[in-house]
Parts: C-alpha cells; structure tokens; sequence
C-alpha cells in the first residue's frame, strides 16, 4: 500500500504551476490576444470567483509599476484617509496602471475598465474593511469613555425597552441580557468596542429578531448566555474575515462597509440560534460542540462561490 503524503503532493503542484505559469500566460495571449487580466474578466460571471482570480493575476504579476501598484494601494487602506478619496485612487491607479502596462485601449475594450475597477474596489475593499474591523476590535471597552458607556446602556433600552429601567450602572440585571457578572466591561476584553458595536446593531437594526433571540436564550432548558454568545459570535465573524475565509461572501456583496460586517454578524447570530435550539442542548456545557459544528457548516457554505448570506426577511423585525 502506498501512502500518499497530501502537503507534498500540493507543494508540487504549486510549483509547477509556478515555473509553467509565464509560459501558459504567453501562449493564452498569443492566442486570445487578450492578457489574463482581460480574459478573467471576459470568462468569469461578475462576483467573487471573478474577484479572487482578479486578485491572485495582480499579486502573482512580475511587473513592476503592477506590483508597485498592489504595495500602494494596501498601503493606503490602512491609513486614516477618506473614504470617497479612497475609493477614487483605487479606481484610478489600478485602472489607470493596468491599461498603461498591459497596453490596453480603452476605446477598444470599452467594458474591461468597468469591469476590472469592479474587482480592484472589492480587493482593496476587503482589505480596508479588515483594517476597520481591526481597529475596532483592538480598541478596550472603557468605562470612562461616555461614548462607550452611551453605546452600552443603549443596548440595555434597545433590549429590554421602557419598562424595565436599570437600577445602576454595576447590577446584576445585565445578567438578564447574557452577561456574565455585574458589570459587563470585563466581557468585552477579547473582542474590545467591535463586540459591543455589533449587539448595539443587531439590537437596533433588527429590534423584534435580536429580542426573539434574548426570549429563546431565556428557556429553561434549552438557555444560552445571550451576550456572551454575541461575543463569541463576533470573534467568530472577525476570524472569518481576517483569514480571508468569508472573501466569497463579501465579494458577492455590491458594496463594502463596516455595516456589512455587522449585516455578517446578525446572519450568524440568528442562524446560531436557530442551529442551537435545532441540536437540542441538554446545558450550557454543550456550547462549545455545537459551536464548532456551527463553524464547520458556516465554512462549508463560505467556500461556494456564490455564497451570500441575507438575513430571512420574514423574521427581521418579529
């Protein structure tokens, strides 16, 4: 019997798809006419497949002014510029470098510009937003901050609404939405304001969905932590993006925003729920099994290349 040993079987193929890629680029353009840039665009339906291979052109590519190009660009999402500028220069020095250094006539092919900018705001897009989420979730919860603490009592009324008012801000009424003690600071220590921010919007966007989820994590048998299971949910999310794992999702989005990150963390937090009551847990203790089976299946459906999650509109605003 011979054993076939995977990772050496991938090392080999990656490296010849190295050394004979510039000779099956030259041959496809002598043949097309077209370099790979443009036959991506003509052959792949608009989304992520068309992205991703956008992306891996532009970062495999031996040209310099491209390469100077991609080093700009990732640059230039992790500083504090504006967005409308942001944009705008992805869109021009991408467009602009490829169709110089590929010779591209833009009177010829009139729909590669568009379609190719299209990718290059969703590529850098991505990256931006990885950069923002990481601001955020780096950023403490403190409670000297009155930003911070208006967030947090804020959650507290979107929640529980009018009739039930909070004695104090150190109680063990925040107990009642999922915290874990008296104060609900130290629960936000792993995933800083980023977990605060997306209870705030679930709570806000989707008040009638985020309190048919507290009622279900309220059952006697089948209870969850509601806030602590939102945190979890939120590292879950925030790993899914900087690993790059969730880039089908947000690439088949037609925008790119922190708010559709948090659109991101509602879809999980509402498809956990359901997952949860479906697994029938017999405790609390059975949380980490059903959260990792939960992740499984989240990855599974992250790798088809259509893969964009929506909310059920007919349970947004029960």
């Amino acid at each position: 019997m011979i054993l076939v040993d995977h990772r050496m079987v991938l090392k080999l193929f990656n490296l010849f798809y190295f050394v004979a890629r510039p000779l099956v680029k030259w041959f496809l353009h002598r043949f097309t006419n077209l370099c790979e840039l443009q036959r991506i665009c003509y052959g792949c339906p608009p989304g992520a497949l068309r992205t991703r291979k956008v992306q891996t052109s532009l970062e495999l590519s031996r040209r310099p002014k491209i390469k100077q190009m991609v080093i700009i660009l990732n640059q230039l999402v992790t500083t504090e510029v504006e967005e409308s500028f942001l944009k705008e220069e992805i869109q021009v020095r991408s467009i602009g470098t490829v169709l110089q250094v590929k010779k591209i006539n833009p009177k010829v092919h009139v729909d590669f510009p568009r379609s190719f900018g299209v990718c290059a705001e969703k590529i850098w897009g991505y990256k931006r937003l990885c950069y923002q989420i990481e601001q955020d979730r780096s950023t403490q919860y403190d409670c000297k901050d009155a930003e911070h603490e208006r967030k947090l009592l804020g959650l507290w009324k979107l929640l529980m609404g009018d009739d039930e008012k909070l004695k104090s801000r150190v109680s063990d009424q925040w107990q009642d939405i999922g915290f874990q003690g008296d104060d609900p600071k130290t629960d936000f220590r792993g995933m800083g304001v980023l977990g605060l921010d997306n209870l705030v919007y679930l709570a806000r966007e989707y008040n009638g969905t985020a309190r048919h989820l507290l009622s279900h994590s309220h059952h006697p048998t089948h209870g969850y932590f509601f806030a602590i299971v939102g945190i979890n949910l939120t590292s879950m999310a925030y790993h899914l993006l900087e690993s790059g794992q969730a880039r089908n999702h947000f690439y088949n989005q037609p925008r790119l925003s922190v708010d559709v990150f948090h659109q991101f963390y509602c879809y999980l937090f509402f498809e956990f729920d359901r997952y949860w009551v479906e697994c029938k847990p017999k405790n609390i203790m059975d949380f980490s099994w059903i959260q990792k089976k939960f992740e499984e299946n989240i990855k599974n459906l992250l790798k088809n290349d259509g893969c964009c999650f929506k909310m059920n509109l007919s349970v947004e605003n029960i």
